[in-house]
């Protein structure tokens, strides 16, 4: 059951609010959350007050913490740290592993990608809880060779482990100027938390990766 609304923004904040307080929105809209002027809405997801939280920033930091450490707060507040971010990072990515998903989500893998289009899956097993508003553990190694983090996705996959085929899905990466990949996600190698993945999509001068999809 949902009953709140779980906001992420790019300085790593995050707000539970109550799913009740969007019901009546007007025309002219309602003040859904406070944001700092330097601040932005990354990412909006129901929740059912008892999910996990997986943060990844764009430095190669992630957290995972329960969604219980966030107090609720109304609609105008701005929220509590997720994840302590360095000057000049940023999040890049939320997803919300479910209660009801506990013993499942250990066979979960998380995708990132990086900017110079490096990128791999590593298991969500890797990620040890953690309380809310530390700095994480690294999700990736990066340098000048990959780039930033872009964007993450988290895997959760069709088939049981151990049962004969691969994940049916495809993954989709494309850059700034448009050049794109298709490819199954299988393709890509489970490796661990600080390694910098291999090349998804080879890029020309001057381009970067923009964004990932899973088809």
């Amino acid at each position: 059951m949902h009953n709140f609304l779980l906001f992420a923004t790019k300085n790593g904040f995050v707000k539970k609010t109550p799913l009740e307080e969007y019901t009546n929105i007007r025309t002219s809209g309602l003040v859904a959350i406070k944001l700092d002027m330097n601040d932005q809405l990354l990412d909006v997801s129901p929740t059912s007050g008892e999910d996990e939280i997986l943060l990844i920033s764009a430095n190669g930091k992630s957290i995972l913490f329960d969604e219980t450490n966030i107090r609720p707060t109304g609609r105008a507040s701005r929220g509590v740290k997720g994840i302590n971010l360095k000057k000049g990072d940023s999040v890049i990515g939320m997803d919300i592993i479910r209660k009801d998903e506990a013993t499942a989500a250990q066979k979960y893998e998380v995708l990132v990608i990086s900017e110079n289009g490096y990128g791999k899956k590593t298991r969500l097993s890797e990620y040890s809880r953690q309380g809310r508003g530390g700095q994480g553990v690294f999700t990736a190694k990066l340098s000048s060779r990959t780039g930033k983090l872009i964007d993450m996705r988290l895997l959760r996959h069709d088939h049981e482990e151990g049962e004969p085929g691969t994940d049916p899905h495809d993954l989709l990466v494309i850059s700034i100027k448009g050049q794109t990949i298709r490819l199954p996600v299988s393709d890509v190698p489970v490796l661990g938390r600080h390694t910098q993945g291999v090349r998804i999509l080879k890029l020309n001068s001057g381009d970067r990766a923009a964004a990932l999809a899973i088809l």
